[in-house]
């Protein structure tokens, strides 16, 4: 056989450029000719929310499409998963936010709306959220353990905000209470934007929430407490975690990007490679580091069987808790 001449520099380059080029051609061919929805499971504004916005973007100049955001706030985060189970069959023109809620509502309830492994196509892992307590600077206590120590002065007395029943933060603050023999209350909102507005303003003593505090906590408006990752913020090193705290819990409440079940192969595909282009493009990356949110990618495959996994870890922790919506 006759070898081949090598390329030169040029011709590598041409050929290198035109794969590039093909590259999103062949994404767009994918799906239909047509906006792509993506529900975004709460109120606009919070952290989920910003960073959708910006991957909306940068996606649809992958794909060539118009991704339109809608916001399907309530249910704690699960009128998302509600929707996408009854467009089942998927076209690919339907994606959305599967936050851990959505693994937990089936066990809460006697008459659960969708199976979380086999109404859904889970098509790209994302991040992770910084969770933290937030309060007023002129809040009857200073730091976490004067809190811990009004709230068994005050029992029941003390008012805790999240985005909702059965949400990460709701049910961590009972197991902190549980764990450090207290009672409080819990008040649940549509999303973060209610529940921090409502710690501002002194409806609650506590708002339980993602990063979109940070602003308010740099202005000193308000106050942190605590945070719940594995180690210390990193715009944050004077606050502790709770493990600093002797609780030993790590919360940060793991999502990607799904649809519903039956999108064709070809299109999860489509989908997955423009979700992982935006996800490392350096604007992401810098959001998340905003947000101080880990980067946390898994490919389709990966991402459902972890999803299987967690839905059978996250149904066994609601049955041990107790947790029940009616």
């Amino acid at each position: 056989m006759t070898a081949l001449p090598p390329l030169s520099r040029r011709a590598a380059l041409a050929l290198a450029g035109g794969a590039a080029l093909a590259r999103p051609a062949t994404l767009r061919a994918a799906l239909p000719e047509r906006p792509i929805r993506f529900i975004v499971p709460w109120l606009a504004g919070g952290t989920s929310d910003t960073h959708f916005r910006l991957m909306a973007e940068i996606v649809g100049q992958r794909l060539g499409r118009t991704v339109l955001i809608e916001n399907k706030p309530g249910a704690s985060g699960t009128l998302g998963a509600q929707l996408m189970a009854q467009e089942a069959p998927g076209d690919g023109t339907m994606v959305g936010q599967m936050p851990i809620t959505m693994f937990r509502y089936p066990a809460m309830t006697k008459r659960p709306t969708f199976d979380p492994v086999k109404d859904f196509t889970y098509i790209i892992h994302l991040t992770g959220y910084l969770f933290g307590v937030i309060t007023r600077p002129d809040a009857p206590f200073q730091d976490w353990a004067g809190l811990i120590d009004y709230a068994k002065r005050n029992p029941g007395r003390v008012t805790y905000g999240t985005p909702g029943v059965g949400s990460s933060l709701h049910i961590t603050m009972e197991r902190i209470g549980e764990l450090a023999g207290i009672q409080w209350m819990h008040v649940p909102f549509r999303g973060g934007p209610d529940n921090m507005q409502a710690a501002m303003s002194g409806q609650t003593h506590l708002a339980a929430d993602s990063s979109a505090w940070a602003p308010l906590v740099l202005e000193k408006r308000m106050r942190l407490l605590c945070t719940w990752g594995a180690e210390r913020a990193k715009r944050f090193p004077e606050t502790p975690t709770l493990r600093d705290l002797g609780i030993d819990i790590v919360s940060d409440s793991p999502y990607g990007i799904g649809g519903p079940r039956g999108i064709p192969a070809e299109r999860v595909v489509a989908l997955h490679d423009a979700f992982r282009d935006a996800l490392h493009d350096p604007r992401s990356v810098a959001m998340l580091e905003r947000f101080d949110m880990p980067l946390r990618y898994m490919d389709s495959e990966t991402y459902a069987t972890f999803a299987r996994k967690l839905y059978a870890d996250e149904s066994a922790m609601v049955r041990r808790l107790g947790l029940q919506m009616d």
